[in-house]
C-alpha cells in the first residue's frame, strides 16, 4: 500500500523536540519542569498549531491539541505519549508516541479530513518517573489516581517538590486537582510506543499489537544507620548503612529467578549519603522495579522484598520500605486491537501480538477508556540509553496503522 505518513516531516518533528536536552551529545535529558522540558512544550504548542489544532495546556502541564469533530459533544479519542525522558535517554521513547499523534494531525489537515467525533493528541508529564519517583504522573493525575493535596511531599532529589517545581514553572499546585477527568470524558486512548526490546527486530517485523501489559511495582528502600570517621571508628563499633545495604541487594535478584513465571526484579538507582570517602555511610536509599504477567506474583515479589529489607534491621540500623507505584496487568481493548490488526495487515505489514513489558501511560488510561498500543521495532532492543534509535521509515509505518485506525474510530 502507498506510504500515507511523511518520513522527512516525522524525522524533522524527532529531531526538533530532541533539540531540547540537559545533556547534548549525551543522550536525551529532559526532567518534568526543568528549562528543557519548557523549551520542549514551546515547541510542541507550536507544531500542534501548525497541524491546525486547538492547544491548551491542563492544570499539571499535559499538553492538548484539539481537532474539533463535527459533532463537539462526542467524547474524543486521545493519541499520544509523554515527552519527559530518562537521564542521558534517547530521543524516541515517548517522543515517538507524541509525534505519532502530531503526524496524524498534519495528515488530516493536508487531506481536508473532519472527523465525526473530536480527536485530541497529547503529550503528557513525568512518564518515567525520573524526577519525582513513581512514574506515569501524567496519566495518573489524568485518571484521578494521584492525590493531588500531596504534590509538596512529592520531591525530587534536590529536596524539590513538585509543588514548588510547578510554582517555578508557571503553574498553581492549588489547581492541579482540575487536570481530573470527569468519567466518560474519553472515547478512547491510542499509543504508539518504541518496542523497547529486540523482538520486532529479530524476526524482521514491521509493529506489534500489544494485547496486555505487565503488573509493575516501584519500591524505595531506605536503609539507615550511623555516619562516623572511616579511620577512628573500629569495625566492630560501626553501624554501616551501605553494609546493611548490601546484604539487601545480594538476596534480591535470586527472588525473582527463584519465583519464574517472567517475573524481573531490577535495582537501578541507589544513593549513598553523606557521600564522603571517608565517612562511613549513614543512609542508603535504592530502587527496586518489580514486573510480572501476573498480579499475584508482584505482589508476592513485593512482600519478599520487604522480608528481605527486614533483615537488614539490628546491629544499629533500620529499614524502611516505601511503594511509589503499583499498576496491575492491564488488558487492552479487544476491539482496538482488533482494528489495529486489521489495518496493519491491510497495509501488508508484518505484525504479532506482544505483551508489553514496560509500563507505559496505555497502562494506566486503560482503567479508564479503551486503549490500543502498538509497538515499531529498536535497533538492538537498546532503550533508555543515547543509542536508542528506531528507523524513521518503521516509524512512519506504525504512524500508517495509527492513522488509518483513528480516522476509522473518529468517522
Amino acid at each position: 500500500m502507498t506510504r500515507i505518513a511523511r518520513t522527512e516531516r516525522i524525522q524533522g518533528l524527532i529531531e526538533g523536540l530532541d533539540r531540547f536536552t540537559a545533556t547534548p551529545g549525551n543522550g536525551t535529558t529532559r526532567l518534568t519542569y526543568s528549562p528543557e522540558f519548557r523549551q520542549a512544550r514551546d515547541y510542541l504548542r507550536d507544531q500542534m498549531a501548525k497541524a491546525g489544532l486547538v492547544v491548551r495546556e491542563d492544570a499539571v502541564g499535559n499538553i492538548f491539541g484539539r481537532l474539533e469533530g463535527r459533532d463537539p459533544g462526542l467524547a474524543p479519542i486521545i493519541v499520544g505519549s509523554h515527552f519527559d525522558s530518562v537521564p542521558n535517554g534517547g530521543k524516541f521513547d515517548g517522543p515517538a508516541g507524541v509525534i505519532t499523534g502530531i503526524e496524524i494531525a498534519f495528515l488530516f489537515q493536508e487531506q481536508g479530513l473532519v472527523p465525526n467525533r473530536p480527536i485530541e493528541f497529547i503529550a503528557m508529564i513525568e512518564e518515567e518517573g525520573a524526577r519525582f519517583g513513581g512514574g506515569l504522573f501524567g496519566s495518573r493525575i489524568l485518571t484521578g489516581k494521584v492525590d493531588t493535596d500531596g504534590l509538596s511531599d512529592l520531591r525530587d532529589d534536590d529536596g524539590i517538590s513538585v509543588a514548588e517545581a510547578m510554582r517555578e514553572y508557571g503553574l498553581d499546585p492549588e489547581n492541579a486537582g482540575l487536570a481530573v477527568l470527569p468519567p466518560g470524558a474519553i472515547h478512547a486512548f491510542l499509543e504508539l510506543h518504541i518496542e523497547q526490546g529486540p523482538v520486532l527486530e529479530t524476526h524482521g517485523e514491521d509493529v506489534a499489537i500489544v494485547d496486555r501489559i505487565v503488573g509493575l511495582s516501584q519500591l524505595k528502600v531506605t536503609i539507615r544507620g550511623q555516619a562516623g570517621h572511616a579511620g577512628t571508628t573500629p569495625m566492630n563499633a560501626r553501624r554501616d548503612a551501605l553494609v546493611g545495604a548490601v546484604s539487601v541487594l545480594s538476596e534480591l535478584p535470586d527472588l525473582a529467578r527463584s519465583i519464574g513465571q517472567d517475573a524481573v526484579l531490577t535495582v537501578g538507582k541507589i544513593d549513598v549519603l553523606p557521600g564522603g570517602a571517608n565517612v562511613i555511610p549513614d543512609q542508603v536509599t535504592f530502587s527496586v522495579d518489580i514486573r510480572a504477567p501476573k498480579e499475584e506474583v508482584v505482589r508476592e515479589l513485593i512482600s519478599q522484598t520487604q522480608a528481605v529489607v527486614e533483615k537488614a534491621n539490628g546491629n544499629g540500623l533500620t529499614s524502611e520500605v516505601e511503594l511509589q507505584l503499583f499498576a496491575q496487568p492491564t488488558l487492552l481493548s479487544s476491539e482496538i486491537h482488533g482494528a489495529l490488526s486489521r489495518h496493519a495487515d491491510e497495509l501488508g505489514l508484518k505484525s504479532r501480538v506482544m505483551v508489553s513489558g514496560a509500563g507505559h501511560d496505555a497502562m494506566i488510561m486503560a482503567d479508564f477508556a479503551p486503549t490500543g498500543l502498538i509497538f515499531v521495532p529498536s535497533h538492538n532492543g537498546i532503550s533508555h540509553a543515547p543509542e536508542e534509535w528506531t528507523d524513521f521509515d518503521q516509524l512512519a509505518r506504525g504512524i500508517d496503522v495509527m492513522f488509518r485506525t483513528v480516522k476509522e474510530m473518529a468517522g
